[in-house]
């Protein structure tokens, strides 16, 4: 996923922001889960960042090697 936050705002509370709200709609339909989603982890800890200098392929390439990492990770779940 690539964003762009506005710089009033840290990276981290951009991203804090977009973990927890993701969290919550995926939870309340796909889950039945009334209240938020408190207490549990639902997205990994960590994130990739890249300043406004940085070239837009550099994250597209990212992006597209985390895909293919977690469907070879999927794929050995199911073997």
């Amino acid at each position: 996923m690539m964003v762009s936050i506005p710089l009033k705002y840290s990276v981290a509370q951009g991203v804090g922001f977009i973990k927890g709200k993701s969290a919550i709609y995926i939870a309340r339909p796909y889950m039945n889960r009334r209240k938020n989603y408190t207490g549990e982890n639902f997205w990994v800890r960590g994130y990739y960042v890249s300043t406004a200098g940085k070239d837009e392929e550099v994250v597209r390439r990212y992006i597209l090697q985390q895909e293919a990492e977690d469907r070879r990770i999927q794929l050995k779940l199911f073997e």
